[in-house]
């Protein structure tokens, strides 16, 4: 284990980290809110923190292990968490404790989307400019777009980028160096997000609202700068936009970046993970449209059919919107809506939950075991793209689903634990585990009322699910300390 490339690489990241407070300081500045306060002591804070760390190891000189990656993403990730934090504790509007101010940060970095605040119309521009950029930030992953300047350390940052990247296909990468790879994610990242700040912008957003939406429209994140979210603008245009933008931003970003670089559409219909993934969301919308309209739905909502099929995207693809209480429509509709939230987007995507590709090879066994009773003696190879999936791949992915299941089962036990009923409970576990954010019962609207243990609890399930449990749990193993 190199301890000292470790803090040296963590030192460094923290001080990139502290730059980014400047931009929601000009915002501060720029609306004379009175937050500018807030992010000078942040970025002062933050900046001599990653300098103490860096100093001493400044001259560490060593190649990256697998280890190392994967300590230094749980690391940075805690760290980055808790960093994240000191605007909200300084800000006196907000008189936020520390447990709400971890809590707020780690679910706008793990794009979960739940927050304690309420007042949102009243806070100021730059804190809730700064909980939006948060969320962007840890939608493009922060380790991927530092590893672009690592190489400039002498460092190679292939093992972060495996530590880091989403889906059972770590290994794969879309250029042959990572630094192109970093380079393009975050150039295609950039280029939707401004498309979508654009087209929110001519939806009838105002500029702030455009580009604070854009952020966590992409990072499927569910931030928004307001008590209602999407509900705020009443539109079914606006609803359209995020609709469509939510759906691309959980699309695995190496068929979007195939696609731009070729310039083939037909990309996307030709990938097995992406035709499922639209088959899956446009089952679950034809399914709610048909359940609002049986139970009359269709008649309280002025724009049921826009607002379903903008529900039915924004919990599938764990992003969290809102544009009315789902929790209080009827029968089993808002149970299937948190429920989706286990697919998730594909691996590769900004999105949460198990992730399409394993939901998709799973299916696929199952298929194949039922072939496998009625002709018992037959060779049946599963394939993905017409490609034979190798058994270690099936391996890991039974393994995380299995995984998943102990975990989700553990935290529900443990928010049972600290007071929440069943139905709270059962709900907060899926929605931090898949990095959701909204739940149901006492924690449909905000989760300012949960007890701080529940908090903490909370914040070990968003980090669980933004690692994708195995990167964080491998950290307690005993072999993995092993020389």
């Amino acid at each position: 284990m190199h301890v000292a490339i470790i803090f040296r690489i963590l030192g460094v990241l923290l001080m990139l980290f502290s730059l980014t407070h400047l931009i929601p300081l000009a915002v501060s500045m720029l609306y004379q809110d009175g937050a500018h306060s807030s992010f000078i002591y942040a970025f002062l804070f933050t900046f001599a923190a990653g300098l103490t760390i860096w100093v001493p190891v400044y001259k560490a000189q060593a190649e990256l292990r697998t280890r190392d990656g994967f300590l230094i993403t749980a690391l940075f990730w805690l760290v980055l968490g808790v960093f994240g934090a000191v605007p909200f504790l300084f800000d006196a509007s907000l008189d936020l404790t520390a447990v709400d101010a971890v809590f707020e940060s780690l679910s706008g970095l793990t794009t979960t989307g739940a927050t304690v605040l309420t007042g949102l119309d009243q806070l100021p521009q730059s804190i809730l400019f700064y909980r939006q950029q948060l969320q962007w930030l840890g939608g493009i992953g922060i380790i991927v777009i530092a590893v672009a300047i690592l190489p400039m350390l002498g460092i190679g940052g292939m093992q972060l980028y495996r530590a880091e990247t989403p889906g059972p296909v770590k290994d794969s990468k879309m250029t042959p160096r990572i630094t192109e790879t970093a380079k393009w994610l975050f150039i295609i990242y950039s280029a939707l997000t401004m498309i979508c700040a654009f087209s929110y912008w001519l939806a009838g957003m105002s500029v702030f609202d455009a580009i604070c939406h854009s952020f966590s429209t992409l990072a499927i994140g569910g931030f928004s700068t307001h008590d209602a979210s999407m509900g705020y603008f009443d539109s079914p245009l606006i609803y359209a936009v995020a609709s469509f933008f939510m759906f691309v931003a959980g699309i695995n970003f190496a068929l979007h970046f195939m696609t731009w670089q070729k310039g083939i559409m037909w990309q996307y219909l030709r990938d097995s993970e992406a035709k499922f993934y639209a088959a899956f969301i446009l089952t679950m919308i034809i399914i709610v449209l048909i359940a609002g309209w049986f139970y009359g739905l269709d008649q309280q909502l002025n724009y049921f059919w826009a607002e379903g099929v903008f529900q039915v995207v924004s919990m599938a693809t764990t992003t969290g919107f809102t544009t009315t209480d789902f929790a209080s429509w009827p029968s089993f509709m808002p149970i299937l809506l948190v429920l989706l939230s286990l697919v998730g987007g594909c691996a590769g995507s900004t999105g949460g939950g198990i992730k399409v590709i394993r939901v998709l090879l799973i299916v696929k066994q199952w298929l194949r075991e039922l072939r496998h009773l009625i002709h018992p003696n037959a060779v049946i190879p599963l394939k993905l793209s017409k490609r034979k999936v190798p058994a270690p791949v099936l391996s890991a992915v039974w393994s995380f689903f299995a995984i998943y299941i102990v975990v989700f089962f553990a935290l529900f036990m443990l928010l049972m634990m600290t007071g929440l009923d069943f139905l709270t409970a059962y709900s907060a576990s899926l929605a931090m585990l898949n990095n959701l954010g909204p739940g149901l019962g006492a924690v449909a609207s905000h989760y300012g009322d949960v007890s701080t243990a529940a908090k903490w609890v909370m914040c070990l399930a968003m980090l669980l699910g933004r690692l994708e449990i195995f990167t964080l749990l491998v950290l307690f193993t005993p072999a993995f300390w092993r020389r």
